[in-house]
């Protein structure tokens, strides 16, 4: 079973070793250099932003989610990332990392997430649809791959305190923070 949690100090070189095994190809589509280990040791102590890894009880990391509030007029919205280690994919690990960055998003008290996924990956975007993001914008040509070839980026979206207010409502708000 994977245990989802916040990445601290202890987990850093396997979640260094985790970003070793991501393929090059998918690589591509980090943001930062997730292969510089002052980079990842910088997000064991970012109090502003909030990442998560999926761990096995073997101590592998398997899973990677953050979510990373933007900034000035923009401040009430929060950027999910989710990457999972290939041998883990289409068996769920995704959506429990996309859950917890739904609910972390809460906590850190933001309104909207958005979420940022090649339109090609259709198994990504069905993932995220079922979790109630939306389509918000289609960027065409707007990822090159290290092949060179560009691909249209699509943006997701999700209303967080919405889905709070639901769970308060409903009285099943605690069942879900407890998953």
């Amino acid at each position: 079973m994977t245990d989802v949690r916040r990445l601290e100090p202890s987990l850093i070189p396997a979640a260094q070793a985790f970003f070793r095994r991501i393929p090059e190809a998918d690589r591509t589509f980090f943001k930062e250099d997730v292969l510089d280990g002052a980079t990842v040791s910088s997000w064991a102590h970012d109090e502003r932003s909030r990442r998560l890894v999926g761990v096995e009880e073997d101590g592998t990391v398997v899973g990677y989610a953050a979510v990373i509030p933007l900034h000035g007029w923009s401040s009430h919205v929060g950027e999910l990332r989710v990457v999972t280690d290939p041998g883990r994919r289409r068996q769920g690990l995704g959506r429990d990392l996309a859950r917890r960055g739904l609910i972390t998003a809460i906590e850190l008290g933001l309104d909207k997430v958005v979420v940022e996924v090649v339109a090609d990956q259709t198994a990504a975007v069905a993932m995220f649809q079922a979790l109630g993001f939306e389509g918000e914008a289609l960027l065409r040509d707007h990822v090159r791959d290290r092949d060179g070839k560009v691909r249209d980026l699509l943006v997701l979206a999700h209303g967080v305190q919405d889905t709070h207010a639901i769970l308060a409502a409903t009285g099943i708000e605690d069942a879900v923070a407890g998953s």
